[in-house]
């Protein structure tokens, strides 16, 4: 064969993967129909992976693996865009987070639902975490997004807390690489500094750094990226803020110090949520529960793991108030709900809790 007949050959190659990339258009605009007319949002987050991993095992050279993948994510974000232009009557997805523009929540939505999906989406920032539940209490409202434990200072209480006294599932799971900076107005040096804004959580990720300087004002304030706008608003050199680079960039200030916290593989986990009951479709199982005060009864809990060989990725407890020494256990572990030995495990630990409450059955975010 010449180069000409090589250029016939992917000619008639080209020809039948339009054809089948026309047929794979119409069918997903008769899923933008069926998600319409069934009240469904168009994302979902566990679907891509799963298309993923099944065009892989199609695959007989693998070295081709990688190439397939950033074809299929493109070919998907295609589809995607096309339901949304065909399904302009569907309803945005409104999600709520704690924070400004820039706050790592804002990182956290944006990574998890996708760049191409921020104009079918309505952002809605709020000032606490106690914001996000009571906006959730509002139909309109799909998703609230909050960050529910950091790699370097654990899980966050309060969250938890909000999570089990509210009737909220866990939907997904974003994890996002956290790298402080301190930042400062335009022109500052290092030395004008007196007074420093952050939310609690990131001034402990960066207390070894904010030791060194013993003289400054450590301000605990809302949030981040609202700590970085208050900077700029006041505009004063004397006053800096730790941040996202995001923020910076949103609101124009200088890098003072950059990756100010200790542990330069910070990460914080975030949880997506939902008024709707869990799904069935994922990989990772949420749920907390309260034992009796007595010998032997966490023991009970966690044997039940260890004897059907599920995977336990966590364990946290939280104080049962007005009940001293008594507490609430978060458990994250492995599986679906729809199989056999998760099933059976979770009607055992049902009957060895006082109380019980699963949290969510979703896709874990394993990046």
């Amino acid at each position: 064969m010449d180069l000409s007949d090589y250029r016939n050959r992917i000619d008639e190659i080209d020809k039948e993967i339009v054809q089948l990339f026309e047929g794979r258009m119409e069918t997903s605009e008769a899923i933008a129909n069926y998600k319409k007319d069934n009240n469904l949002p168009i994302f979902y987050s566990g679907r891509e992976d799963q298309v993923i991993k099944k065009v892989k095992s199609y695959l007989k050279n693998p070295q081709l693996m990688e190439s397939a993948e950033d074809l299929y994510r493109c070919i998907m974000k295609i589809s995607r865009a096309y339901q949304q232009k065909k399904m302009s009557a569907f309803k945005t997805l409104n999600i709520v987070y704690q924070g400004v523009p820039g706050a790592y929540s804002d990182i956290a939505l944006t990574e998890f639902f996708g760049e191409n999906f921020e104009n079918g989406i309505n952002k809605i920032n709020v000032k606490t975490w106690q914001d996000v539940f009571a906006y959730l209490e509002d139909e309109k409202i799909n998703y609230g997004v909050l960050p529910i434990e950091n790699s370097s200072t654990g899980g966050i209480a309060e969250v938890y807390d909000l999570l089990r006294n509210g009737n909220y599932y866990i939907a997904g799971e974003k994890k996002v690489k956290v790298s402080h900076y301190l930042l400062g107005t335009k022109g500052a040096k290092i030395e004008d500094i007196k007074y420093v804004y952050s939310h609690p959580q990131a001034l402990l990720q960066c207390e070894k750094f904010l030791n060194n300087f013993p003289d400054w004002s450590i301000i605990p304030y809302n949030n981040t990226a609202a700590s970085v706008k208050l900077i700029k608003e006041k505009g004063d050199k004397s006053f800096a803020a730790i941040g996202s680079i995001e923020a910076k960039n949103i609101y124009d200030l200088d890098i003072l110090s950059p990756n100010i916290n200790f542990n330069k593989n910070n990460y914080t986990r975030f949880i997506i949520i939902s008024k709707d009951e869990p799904s069935k479709s994922g990989d990772k199982i949420s749920l907390v529960l309260s034992i009796k005060n007595e010998s032997g009864a966490l023991f009970n809990i966690l044997k039940i793991f260890s004897r059907n060989n599920i995977n336990m990725v966590k364990i946290e407890s939280r104080p049962i108030i007005r009940k001293p020494w008594e507490y609430f256990f978060y458990i994250d572990f492995e599986g679906n709900i729809n199989q056999d030995i998760i099933k059976l495990s979770i009607e055992e630990i049902k009957k060895e809790s006082s109380y019980f409450k699963l949290l969510g059955n979703y896709k874990a975010d394993n990046s």
